[in-house]
C-alpha cells in the first residue's frame, strides 16, 4: 500500500474569497483536515460546503496527534494541514508533523495562497529582494527590548507579527532602541473589512496609533527597514568598506574587497555583503 499525501493548506488570513481553487479541491478530496481551532476552521468549512472529518492539530497535542497523522498516512490516507489563517507553520504548529513525514519519506505537498508576511512586503514600499521574518516579539518590554538590540544592525527588511493589545508598546520599544527616524509599515487586518496602512518614520508611527482607538484594532503585521549597511558596521569594518569603496574604482567588486580585507583583516565575505547591499539601496 503506497503512503497518502501530507498537504499544507493556505486559507484566506480575511477575505474569504483569497482561497483559491485548488486548495478547495484538496480540502474536499482529503481524509482529514487538521486544523488549529477546529471552532474557527468548522465556520470557514462550512462555508466552502466542506465536511471532511476535521481533527484539532495545536501546540498542546502536536506530539501525539503527530503519530497518529503518520499512522494514517503510512495506511494511505491523506491529510490537509490548515492554520487559522494564511499558510500553515508561519509561527503556526506543524513542524513536527512535516519533519516526521520527511524522515518517512511521506510525500509533503504545499497549496500555497495567502500569507500576510508576503502581503504586507508587497505594500510596504520597502526594499524586498531580501528581508527576514521575526514573528512576534516578546511580550515582556526587556525581552523585547532585548530582541530589537540584537537586531538593530541588521540591514535587511524585518518582518514582525503583533497582537492589538501589545501594538503601542511595542512601537514604543520601537523607539526606545532603534530611534524614531527608521521607516516602519504597519498593515492592520490586511485583507479585512477594516484594513488600514501606515508609512513613515517609528515616531509617525506611535503618534497615528494613539490618535485614535480604532488604529489599534486587530492583528499587525510590522515592516521595518533595515538599517544602511555602512551603518551596520563597526568602526574598524566601516574602514575598510570605505578603503573598498574606493578601490572598486578602478578594480571589480571581488578584487576590491580582496585587497580591503587583506589591508584591514576584516572578514571578506561580511565586507562583500556590505558592498552588495549598498548596491542593493542604490
Amino acid at each position: 500500500m503506497s503512503a497518502g499525501i501530507l498537504y499544507i493548506v493556505a486559507t484566506p488570513i480575511g477575505n474569504i474569497d483569497d482561497i483559491s481553487a485548488r486548495a478547495i479541491e484538496v480540502l474536499g478530496a482529503v481524509d482529514v483536515i487538521a486544523a488549529e481551532d477546529t471552532r474557527h476552521s468548522k465556520l470557514l468549512l462550512n462555508r466552502l460546503g466542506i465536511s471532511n472529518k476535521l481533527v484539532a492539530y495545536h501546540d498542546h497535542n502536536d506530539e501525539y496527534v503527530s503519530a497518529k497523522f503518520i499512522e494514517s498516512l503510512s495506511e494511505g490516507q491523506s491529510i490537509a494541514l490548515i492554520s487559522d489563517a494564511g499558510t500553515p507553520l508561519i509561527s503556526d504548529p506543524g513542524y513536527k508533523l512535516v519533519k516526521l513525514a520527511r524522515e518517512l519519506g511521506i510525500s509533503v505537498l504545499p497549496i500555497p495562497g495567502a500569507s500576510a508576511i508576503t502581503a504586507a512586503l508587497s505594500v510596504a514600499g520597502l526594499p524586498t529582494d531580501r528581508f527576514c521574518f521575526e514573528g512576534f516579539l516578546p511580550a515582556k518590554t526587556a525581552a523585547r527590548e532585548q530582541r530589537l538590540a540584537n537586531l538593530s544592525k541588521e540591514s535587511r527588511t524585518l518582518v514582525f507579527y503583533e497582537a492589538p493589545h501589545r501594538i503601542s508598546a511595542a512601537l514604543q520599544s520601537f523607539g526606545k532602541v532603534l530611534g524614531q527616524d527608521r521607516l516602519v509599515f504597519l498593515g492592520r487586518e490586511i485583507t479585512k473589512k477594516f484594513e488600514s496602512h501606515f508609512y513613515g518614520t517609528i515616531g509617525e508611527a506611535y503618534v497615528w496609533l494613539n490618535s485614535d482607538s480604532d488604529n489599534q484594532r486587530g492583528e499587525f503585521v510590522i515592516v521595518l527597514s533595515g538599517v544602511e549597511p555602512e551603518e551596520a558596521l563597526d568602526e574598524n569594518n566601516l574602514e575598510a568598506f570605505r578603503i573598498a569603496q574606493l578601490l572598486e574604482g578602478d578594480l571589480s567588486l571581488k578584487r576590491a574587497v580582496a585587497l580591503a580585507s587583506e589591508i584591514t583583516g576584516v572578514r571578506k565575505n561580511q565586507l562583500y555583503q556590505a558592498m552588495l547591499d549598498r548596491k542593493a539601496a542604490e
